[in-house]
C-alpha cells in the first residue's frame, strides 16, 4: 500500500493539476501548503477545504520567477505546516505559439517557470530531504519532453530539461532514501489545454491527479499519465529523425 504523506507543498496550486492534487491530498488528511501567484485563487481553494475545526490548507502567494524569495519562503512553510514529507512542482506555462513564430519573451517565460522555478524549489527540498534521509520530490513534466516537436520547440525543451534535472537529482539524493518522481502526463483537461482543439487520449484532471498521487506515494520513478503513453512514446522515440521531421506531430 502507498504510504500517505502528512505534510506537503504544492507549487503551482491555483488551478489545474496542482489544485486537484492539493484537494485530493487534503482528503487523505495531509496538511498542504499552496504556492502560486494568484492569491485570490489560493484563498478560494483554502476556504473550500479548511473548516472551523481544522486548518489543513496554508496559502503562500508567490511568483515562481522570483527565485530569491524561495529559500526563506521554503523555511517558513516547513515551519508553519510542521515538517515536510513531499513537494510537488506543478507550475508550468505553455503559451500559444504559431508555426512561424519565434517569440523570445514567450520562450523565456517557459524556461523561467517550467525549469528555473522548479530548480529553485526542488533544490531546497533535495537539500532538506538529503539531510533527513527521507521525503518525496515530484516534478510534473510532460510527454512533450520526450522529443522535439515542431509546434512547441521551447516547451518541449523545457520539459526535456526538467526530466534530465529530476533524473540527476534522483541519482544525487536517491542514495539517501529520497524518492524523486518524474511525472509525464499526456493531455489533461485543464485551463492549459482549453482551446487546443481535439487532443489525443485527453483525461479528466481528477483522474490525472489520482494517478500522480498513487504512483508518487508508491515510490515510482518515471510515471506516464495515463500509462499507455509509455508504450506510445517507446515507438515515437525510435522513429528516425529524417522520418520524424516530416510528421505533422
Amino acid at each position: 500500500m502507498p504510504s500517505r504523506w502528512k505534510t506537503a507543498i504544492v507549487v503551482g496550486a491555483s488551478s489545474g493539476m496542482g489544485e486537484e492534487i492539493a484537494r485530493q491530498l487534503v482528503v487523505q488528511g495531509c496538511k498542504v501548503a499552496l504556492v502560486a501567484r494568484r492569491a485570490e485563487e489560493l484563498n478560494r481553494i483554502a476556504q473550500s477545504l479548511n473548516t472551523a475545526q481544522e486548518k489543513k490548507v496554508f496559502t503562500y502567494p508567490h511568483d515562481v520567477g522570483d527565485y530569491t524569495q524561495v529559500p526563506a519562503l521554503f523555511q517558513q512553510i516547513t515551519h508553519d505546516i510542521g515538517g515536510l514529507d513531499a513537494i510537488i512542482y506543478a507550475a508550468g506555462v505553455m503559451p500559444s505559439v504559431q508555426p512561424n513564430e519565434y517569440n523570445f519573451e514567450k520562450d523565456r517565460k517557459m524556461i523561467e517557470v517550467n525549469v528555473l522555478g522548479a530548480i529553485a524549489w526542488l533544490n531546497e527540498a533535495a537539500q532538506r530531504f538529503g539531510q533527513s534521509q527521507g521525503g518525496t520530490i515530484v516534478g510534473i513534466s510532460s510527454v512533450a519532453g520526450e522529443r522535439g516537436r515542431y509546434p512547441q520547440p521551447v516547451y518541449c525543451t523545457s520539459k526535456a530539461a526538467l526530466n534530465t534535472y529530476l533524473e540527476a537529482l534522483r541519482n544525487r539524493v536517491g542514495r539517501y532514501g529520497v524518492k524523486v518522481v518524474t511525472v509525464k502526463p499526456g493531455p489533461v483537461d485543464t485551463p492549459m489545454t482549453k482551446g487546443l482543439g481535439k487532443l489525443p487520449l485527453l483525461i479528466p484532471v481528477d483522474r490525472a491527479a489520482r494517478e500522480i498521487i498513487n504512483a508518487s506515494q508508491s515510490g515510482k520513478k518515471n510515471v506516464f499519465v495515463p500509462g499507455i503513453w509509455r508504450w506510445i512514446f517507446l515507438i515515437i522515440r525510435n522513429i528516425p529523425s529524417f522520418v520524424f521531421q516530416k510528421l505533422k506531430f
